[in-house]
């Protein structure tokens, strides 16, 4: 259905989740939720006002005192019960994502696996809450450490991973025994009210988990309110820094994940038909719309010619389609205007002298005039003084740079001002173990081209690719939503005691 059927009564009017329920503010204005196949707008999301900011953020600082005390035991049993819901209802969550995304449905099912990682982990929190005790560190002293919850923890997520990003942050901080507030993207919004109509299905107590949608209005208060102690952000580099900057003045804890530009070295003694199986999927899957997706393609050597050979006959026969279509390879982007600022992309690396080996702007899908669809694009002959090679498209578009070794490869990403993710294809051991050991990003595949880390572990990159000394989920997330305290404690004996008046020592 194209923009111009799309009557008025089939149009969704969404709403916030505050304190346990959804909740419609009259004087909150209103965006529109496209579906990116149609172009068609299918719901209105309310756009909250400082004072809507407010009233989640109330809620949330209300059900503290009584989540924190909690047993962590208990908490876990809470999110146990959500693990079951969640894939009791996968399906119905992952149509949801790609009606609003675009992304095709088997990547929204693996998103929504990805995030259900982080609860499993989170489910243990029994056991990563314990401290460490020291015993006698003097005369009938004993030293102990406990971590306990920071407070109020707000999340603000991109478009892109509209369930698994938000679910880095939530379920370790609410494991924790801390209370949050979501804002997610007002431009796929549907799927955190779906999850936290789930938590609240699954025993949450209301006031736990908020969410409100909104735009830089929302954002801002939530950065300025005294009573959010903690703020996780995913997004582009300009306001993962703007986050950091204003959540620090306002003594907030802050951990800002921001763009990247990545980059997948293909050495020549690698499998290259494996590399190019990797390529495809990690630059064109999601179109492109992926923090870890590879951008670069490093040829190293003689490898280059037949790289670009075998990647432009593959592009060229993407399936590209609605997310719900079978067999779909990659779905439209997300809106029309990040369509029309990727093109643009793509006439700017035209313009530089890029060579553009597959040109994907006059693709057209019959039927879906208006929906936001790019083909693959593979450009050959980038140099790193290029737009498209320093700035994050975020796009389906693979930009091909020809190095004439591993030094130079190696000399190449380390110069980038982003650092989340980069891989290495080879045969080679000593130059995948020289690889990870010296190159300066924060995630490395050897032979994986997309090395998201597993939940136990965490997600961060390096340099202007994070703002913050804290990396997401896995222990590092545990460390971001609690405060040590460390105790030394005596218990009086029958004597009496002297006064001391100087420095304990042993």
């Amino acid at each position: 259905m194209s923009a111009s059927a799309t009557s008025a009564t089939s149009v969704a009017d969404l709403d916030h989740f505050i304190n346990g329920r959804r909740v419609a503010v009259a004087g909150d204005r209103r965006g529109e939720v496209f579906d990116p196949a149609t172009g068609s707008v299918r719901a209105r999301v309310p756009l909250a006002s400082a004072a809507t900011v407010g009233e989640a953020v109330a809620a949330a600082r209300a059900a503290l005192p009584g989540w924190s005390e909690l047993p962590p035991l208990r908490r876990a049993r809470i999110l146990f019960r959500f693990r079951e819901l969640l894939e009791r209802h996968l399906d119905e969550l992952a149509a949801i994502v790609t009606g609003e995304h675009g992304k095709v449905f088997d990547d929204a099912r693996g998103e929504i696996i990805r995030g259900m990682e982080v609860v499993e982990f989170a489910c243990g929190i029994p056991q990563l809450l314990k401290g460490e005790h020291s015993e006698q560190i003097g005369g009938g002293v004993d030293s102990w450490s406990m971590r306990q919850p920071v407070g109020v923890c707000a999340g603000i997520t991109p478009f892109n991973f509209p369930v698994m990003v938000p679910m880095w942050m939530w379920p370790v901080a609410i494991a924790c025994g801390n209370t949050f507030v979501l804002k997610p993207s007002e431009r796929d919004p549907s799927a955190s009210l779906f999850v936290a109509g789930l938590l609240a299905e699954a025993g949450l107590p209301p006031g736990v988990f908020n969410v409100v949608h909104g735009d830089r209005e929302a954002v801002d208060a939530l950065l300025a309110d005294p009573r959010v102690a903690a703020v996780s952000f995913v997004g582009s580099t300009p306001i993962a820094e703007h986050i950091y900057t204003a959540g620090c003045a306002h003594g907030k804890r802050v951990q800002a994940l921001g763009g990247a530009k990545n980059h997948l070295v293909v050495m020549p003694d690698a499998d290259l038909g494996q590399a190019v199986d990797a390529l495809i999927g990690a630059a064109y899957g999601s179109a492109g719309e992926r923090c870890m997706a590879i951008s670069v393609a490093v040829a190293v050597g003689e490898v280059a010619d037949e790289l670009v050979e075998r990647l432009a006959a593959r592009v060229r026969t993407l399936k590209i389609g609605p997310g719900m279509s079978p067999g779909v390879e990659m779905g439209p982007l997300v809106t029309r205007q990040h369509l029309d600022k990727v093109r643009g992309y793509v006439d700017l690396g035209v313009a530089e002298g890029a060579r553009l080996v597959v040109d994907g702007r006059g693709f057209a899908l019959a039927g879906h005039a208006d929906g936001f669809f790019l083909g693959g694009c593979l450009f050959d002959g980038v140099t790193a003084d290029m737009r498209i090679y320093r700035e994050e498209i975020f796009g389906p578009v693979l930009c091909v740079v020809r190095v004439p070794d591993f030094e130079a490869a190696v000399r190449l990403i380390n110069a980038h001002e982003f650092a989340n993710g980069t891989a290495v294809f080879t045969r080679s051991g000593n130059v995948a173990r020289e690889f990870a050991r010296r190159i300066e990003v924060g995630m490395v595949g050897v032979n994986v081209p997309i090395p998201v880390p597993m939940a136990f572990h965490s997600f961060g990159g390096w340099k202007r690719s994070l703002f913050g000394d804290h990396a997401m989920h896995g222990p590092e997330g545990v460390r971001f939503y609690t405060r040590l305290k460390t105790v030394t404690g005596r218990w009086p004996q029958d004597a009496a005691g002297m006064a001391h008046f100087t420095m304990p020592t042993h």
